[in-house]
């Protein structure tokens, strides 16, 4: 590299570091960088579950008894 007057020249020292930074951000997904969620809202996040499907329900036993099967 060419110095300026009054300047030392630059060894490259620094790049390193500046390399390691660089490679930690390409890490991560570009969805999460252009719309990252907050942590505490995924922490929140609920499971999901299996439901059934409309109209399968059997109003004659009680929903603890209920099964997905037919």
């Amino acid at each position: 590299m060419t110095s300026t007057s009054g300047s030392p020249e630059h060894d490259g020292s620094d790049l390193a570091e500046l390399r390691k930074e660089i490679d930690a951000l390409q890490a991560i997904p570009h969805e999460e960088v252009v719309n990252p969620l907050p942590k505490n809202v995924e922490e929140r996040e609920p499971a999901p579950h299996a439901t059934d499907a409309i109209g399968s329900e059997k109003w004659d036993e009680p929903a603890e008894d209920e099964t997905l099967e037919g």
